[in-house]
């Protein structure tokens, strides 16, 4: 960057603790790369100050919330939930990320699982993926049979419908990523010590599989992008442009103020 494109905006940003932090945490500087970072953990800031506004509101009036969290694997859904939840009162949330179901919930009706996991009045509950497994990944990967995926899909809409009457705010996120993309971030986690446990028998399959799931997903969308519970599409190569996507779209969709 030149003096010149310098803005006495940008060069506040600098001055701060935030600022100063960016800059001086690399050994090398990339200084349009720096400007971005500011801007961005300013506006993230920004946001979970309102975070914290919107549950306090949640608690205080009793309200019910549902967000969840989807798109395919590496998308970057954990760490939005991470971004979001972040300042939040760890008593009046619980993200929710459900693993293979046991026997018993096996022989259940399917949403039963994630009936018990539903907010109590007071409470947000963020989902890290959720019944919509049953739309794309089961089917993708035979988890369930095509008469089971049927049935969700005919009564998918209507346990949502249910959600919403009975005064629970459903907020669906999808983090949409490129093919190309996944397979930088599955390298990535591959070859990161630290990361390397979030790579599954599901991931592995995930690029061979890409095309099929695209199927599944176009008609998830087609058929469950309802007046009452739409899907909003985040794309989601830049995680920190998608993060802040995704909050802004939370806050628009709760009347707080």
């Amino acid at each position: 960057m030149k003096p010149e494109d310098f803005t006495k905006e940008t060069l506040a940003l600098l001055h701060t603790k935030l600022g100063l932090y960016t800059l001086l945490k690399s050994r090398k500087v990339n200084m349009e790369k720096v400007i971005e970072e500011i801007n961005y953990m300013h506006a993230l800031k920004a946001h979970q100050k309102e975070l914290i506004e919107i549950q306090n509101w949640v608690i205080d009036n009793d309200k019910k919330v549902v967000i969840l969290f989807e798109g395919r694997d590496a998308a970057g859904k954990g760490g939005a939930i991470r971004r979001i939840t972040e300042y939040l009162n760890p008593r009046h949330f619980r993200v929710v990320a459900l693993n293979i179901p046991s026997y018993d919930e096996k022989k259940q009706w399917f949403f039963q699982r994630y009936i018990n996991q539903l907010p109590k009045p007071g409470e947000m509950v963020f989902f890290d993926r959720s019944w919509y497994n049953r739309a794309v990944v089961e089917p993708v990967n035979g988890f369930c049979t095509d008469k089971q995926y049927k049935i969700f899909m005919s009564q998918v809409n209507d346990f949502e419908r249910m959600l919403v009457q009975s005064d629970t705010y459903l907020i669906k996120l999808y983090f949409s990523i490129t093919k190309e993309e996944q397979a930088k971030r599955f390298d990535d986690i591959k070859s990161s010590p630290l990361k390397r446990w979030k790579m599954t028998p599901v991931d592995e399959r995930a690029q061979r599989l890409w095309d099929e799931c695209t199927g599944y997903k176009m008609t998830m969308f087609a058929k469950t992008n309802t007046d009452f519970a739409p899907w909003k599409i985040i794309k989601a190569d830049k995680k920190s442009a998608a993060r802040l996507e995704a909050i802004e779209h939370v806050i628009n969709m709760l009347p707080y103020k």
